[in-house]
This record gives structure tokens, C-alpha cells and sequence, in this order.
């Protein structure tokens, strides 16, 4: 039997505020198989963004185990979360996060740069991912230049372009209108369907829940609700 992809075992977050101990997560257990479309959604302060945070190896929790690929977390140097994040954890984030002095290609490129290999291979796979997320010609446009929904679209096959074991997306649709929001999805579960990437979401935006095939709801740091079901059909990419 093949492990899960991601693993939380009774996972505690306590975090300090002054003279406060606030509790994010309260024995977290969540296990997402390879190819999951998966949401992980609840009300502010529910803890999903620790969560993600977690597995993304961007912080370490208080108690617990946190497994992505097969690697303990909790058992890594910071050199090696390091090259996890690099290697084995693709991210998209609200904000985007693309270095602005960079063309569209150079910012999706960036992790496989990271990583070396031969450039005119980098080269093909980034090019041939911006065609298939409707970005061809847009390539040597800087961020500036771009729509928010485009900047996404980077943000998301830069996330991709490594083969990550799985797509950490942290309220990917919060900064776009409607429709780019619905054609962003489209993207991702192309992405899913066609690459096997697995996405987890950290949202609150029901139009990401209603295309999810599995939703968690986090209530007070730990699982109150984990419903499997069929996706909405989308549209193409």
C-alpha cells in the first residue's frame, strides 16, 4: 500500500503572544493520497494556514509528526527542509509573490534554475507550461505588466515546473474578480488531471470548495468535518 503523500499525526502549534499561549492546532491527523485536489478550509483562527504552513515545512510544530513524501519533518536539519521546500513542495501564495525585476519566465523558472540541469531542458518545460496555462507570448512581460490573474498563472507553474510531490496553495483566488478566479481553477485542476499534482488549498471561498474533490473543516486546530465527494465540471484551461 502506497503511505500518503502528507501526513499530520496529532499535530500541536502553540504560538506566544506577550504573556499568551494561543493554540493553533489541538492533535491535528490529516493524510492526503498522491493526486488529491483536496481543500482545507474552517473560520479565522480555525488553524488552517499553520497547517499549511506545517507541511510546507515554513515552521515546525509544538508536538506531533509531520510527514510530506515519506521524510519526517521533525527529524530534518534545516539545510535538508531547505531542499525539501526546493525540491518536493511547490507554493502559491495570495500575494502572488513574484520578484518583480524578473520576466514572467524568469520568475517561473526560478526553482528548476535552483536546481541546475541543462538549460535549453529548463527552457522547454517552462515555455510549454506558460502555453498550457494560456501564457504563450507573455513570457518576457515583467509582473507589472501582467493582470492579477496572469501573475497567478506564473505563480502557479512556477509551483509546478519542479514535479513537487504535492502544491501548497494558501487563498489562491483572494486577490482576482470572479471569473479569473473560476478560470484559475480551471488551470489547477487541469494541472491535477493531466500532471498528477497534488493540490492542497488553504480557502474560505466556496467557489475553490465547490470544485474540490475532498474538503477538510478545521474547527478550533483539529478536524471537525472531512467529506470526499465529486467535483463541479469546469471548463477547460
Amino acid at each position: 500500500m502506497t503511505p500518503p503523500i502528507v501526513e499530520c499525526r496529532d499535530v500541536h502549534k502553540t504560538y506566544r503572544q506577550g504573556a499568551l499561549e494561543v493554540q493553533a492546532l489541538a492533535g491535528l491527523d490529516l493524510a492526503v493520497e498522491k493526486g488529491e485536489f483536496t481543500v482545507v478550509c474552517g473560520p479565522s483562527g480555525s488553524g488552517k494556514t499553520t497547517a499549511l504552513n506545517l507541511i510546507g515545512a515554513l515552521d515546525r510544530p509544538t508536538s506531533g509528526r509531520v510527514v510530506v513524501d515519506g521524510r519526517d519533518l521533525g527529524t530534518m536539519s534545516r539545510r535538508a527542509l531547505s531542499l525539501l521546500r526546493r525540491d518536493r513542495i511547490g507554493f502559491v501564495f495570495q500575494a502572488y509573490n513574484l520578484i518583480p525585476v524578473l520576466t514572467a519566465f524568469e520568475n517561473a523558472e526560478m526553482v528548476l534554475a535552483l536546481k541546475g540541469g541543462p538549460a535549453e531542458a529548463r527552457h522547454q518545460k517552462v515555455m510549454a507550461l506558460l502555453a498550457e496555462v494560456g501564457l504563450e507570448g507573455m513570457e518576457h512581460r515583467r509582473p507589472h505588466e501582467l493582470s492579477g490573474g496572469q501573475q497567478q498563472r506564473v505563480a502557479i507553474v512556477r509551483a509546478i515546473a519542479s514535479d513537487p510531490a504535492v502544491v501548497l496553495a494558501d487563498e489562491p483566488t483572494a486577490n482576482v474578480d470572479s471569473a479569473t478566479a473560476d478560470h484559475l481553477l480551471d488551470i489547477m485542476a487541469h494541472l491535477n488531471e493531466k500532471h498528477g499534482a497534488t493540490f492542497i488549498f488553504s480557502t474560505h471561498d466556496p467557489r475553490v470548495m465547490e470544485r474540490a474533490r475532498r474538503v477538510v473543516r478545521l474547527v478550533d486546530g483539529r478536524v471537525e468535518r472531512d467529506d470526499v465527494r465529486a467535483p463541479a465540471t469546469g471548463g477547460s484551461p
